[in-house]
């Protein structure tokens, strides 16, 4: 029996996500929260039938997840704390926009995931590099 072709496909991307190093799985993390965060933004906040607070919600998961997994064991704790100031900031910001729902923190948060991504993806390639 044949095997259904979407089936296949999401087998494999399960299992090259289940396989990816660690720092494969944050830069995908980075940029799912970039994206729900782009998708809330195209949403009509004030709308109850849009999906604004759905991404919103999938977007500040992303960034409590990556909080949530700072390794605050490692030999760099002014780094891990500001990385953790940073996620708290994001957090906040996107809890104001869905309180006031409003786009309007969007920008800051945006602004802050782009770096913090582009960090990543530098570290990503270095350690291809090597």
């Amino acid at each position: 029996m044949p095997m259904d072709p979407r089936t296949a496909a999401d087998t494999y991307l399960q299992s090259s996500i289940e396989n990816a190093p660690p720092i494969k799985i944050v830069r995908l993390l980075y940029e799912g929260a970039l994206r729900f965060l782009e998708v809330a933004n195209r949403q009509d906040p004030q709308d109850p039938a849009s999906h604004f607070l759905l991404m919103l919600g999938r977007a500040d998961a992303i960034i409590s997840e990556l909080r949530l997994a700072i390794d605050h064991s490692v030999d760099a704790p002014e780094i891990t704390r500001n990385l953790e100031l940073l996620y708290l900031f994001c957090e906040d910001e996107l809890g104001r926009a869905g309180m006031e729902r409003s786009s309007e923190p969007f920008p800051a948060v945006r602004q802050v995931l782009s770096t913090l991504l582009d960090a990543w993806r530098h570290v990503e390639v270095e350690q291809l590099a090597a």
